[in-house]
């Protein structure tokens, strides 16, 4: 029993073993994502609920108008780069780079002109949608030479600039709200534009960029392999990015605000959990796993995952709520509310970074599941914020969750297990 313990165990002893060298970046990369929460706290305190409502807003914007900016180019060359050959890396960079940037300015100037609708739509004044345009193309720029990083293994480089950068900005931020007296969503948002624009730069310094090795051929090479996660980026963008936009037409700005810290914030930290806490050594192992028994060691944990990620929410929110103070009053009916959806969120993620390292297959059935949810999820989401506001936008999050992951899990079940029933040598 002993011998058959240590053979169990020494799978993970040898994982660990081979990603310590992610310690360091993991640590200083969670660090940089926690002092950009905190910077968000600071502005969403010093600022007032109703001016963080409209930052929130225009955040919530850039996100979704990101995804098309982007085509999920980031995801694809963290997988390109560390398979090329060293002499293809510039020509990958410099396509990529190039693309991002034309297909950025395109959507943007395609944008500018329909902005009359697009603030019909969204809720937003107008100058919410050009912030947002401007947002989103920053944050495009961010997140993809943050990705030619990683996948050139520069990890700590990447990690410290980032630190460097939050740090920057988290100090600009604190001297403003408290020796300047500035309160103006503008001036935070511009600040937050010149952050992700100033780390994509520096990034650019370090990158082998040639103009020469600009190839369209290999830009729809890589249009074409990120064209299923772009599908997937949009669905979850809108189904988590479109519950503010409701609730600023349906409500006022100071609510917008409110629940951008009861239900915005703890998704940011959950994300840094997923991609910097544990991402840089989680995704590779999960990559070489047998997916159905990965999907089957998920569904047994998510009850737990969830459960776990709802308490310690819940039980630190008090302390939480504590510092905001002011004009964020704190329920423990809402967070009740908040707590639930965040971990069902969690659970989704979950699913989401199984099914996402499986190609191709694991793409369709996150398509497929999403395409299914979205049209339930979003009628609830129209129908409780409309009806009870704040309160409405926090149960239909944690509804749009436990759907999806209802869906996933059943879905995923499905699929994966068919893919295990060995084929008839007749039927072969």
């Amino acid at each position: 029993m002993g011998a058959l313990t240590a053979r169990g165990r020494d799978p993970l002893a040898r994982l660990l073993r081979g990603h310590r060298w992610a310690a360091g970046p993991t640590l200083m990369s969670t660090l940089a994502s926690g002092t950009a929460a905190a910077t968000t706290l600071v502005i969403a305190r010093g600022t007032g609920a109703a001016v963080f409502g409209r930052y929130s807003l225009v955040m919530s914007l850039a996100l979704v108008v990101s995804v098309g900016m982007l085509m999920s180019l980031h995801y694809v060359l963290l997988q390109e780069l560390p398979r090329a050959a060293p002499a293809a890396r510039p020509a990958l960079v410099t396509t990529a780079l190039f693309a991002t940037l034309a297909l950025g300015a395109g959507l943007a100037a395609v944008a500018a002109p329909l902005t009359p609708l697009l603030t019909a739509v969204s809720g937003a004044d107008a100058g919410s949608v050009w912030f947002a345009l401007a947002l989103a193309l920053a944050l495009t720029l961010n997140q993809l030479t943050e990705s030619f990083l990683r996948g050139l293994a520069r990890y700590a480089f990447v990690a410290a600039l980032k630190l460097a950068v939050a740090g920057l900005h988290l100090a600009v931020t604190v001297f403003s709200l408290l020796v300047l007296g500035v309160h103006d969503a503008s001036f935070y948002l511009t600040a937050l534009i010149v952050a992700y624009v100033a780390l994509a730069l520096v990034a650019v310094t370090a990158l082998p960029v040639v103009p020469r090795s600009w190839s369209p051929a290999l830009a729809r090479s890589l249009y074409r392999h990120g064209a299923y996660v772009t599908v997937i980026a949009a669905l979850t963008g809108v189904l988590f990015g479109v519950d503010v936009v409701f609730l600023n037409h349906w409500a006022d700005a100071a609510d917008v605000g409110v629940y951008s810290v009861y239900s915005g914030f703890p998704r940011r930290l959950l994300g840094v959990v997923f991609v910097e806490g544990i991402g840089l050594a989680l995704f590779p192992a999960l990559a070489t796993m047998d997916k159905p028994a990965l999907l089957r060691r998920v569904a047994r944990i998510a009850p737990v995952a969830g459960g776990v990620t709802a308490v310690l929410l819940f039980g630190a929110s008090a302390v939480f709520f504590l510092l905001m103070r002011g004009q964020y009053p704190y329920s423990p009916a809402l967070m009740a509310l908040s707590a639930l959806g965040i971990g069902g969120h969690a659970v989704f993620h979950l699913y989401y970074a199984a099914l996402s390292m499986d190609g191709v297959r694991g793409a369709k059935v996150l398509i497929a599941c999403l395409a299914a949810g979205a049209p339930p999820a979003l009628a609830g989401q129209v129908a409780c914020v409309a009806r009870w506001g704040l309160t409405g936008a926090l149960v239909s999050f944690a509804l749009t969750n436990l759907l999806l992951v209802a869906v996933v899990a059943v879905t995923a079940g499905r699929v994966y297990r068919r893919a295990e029933i060995p084929v008839p040598e007749a039927r072969r």
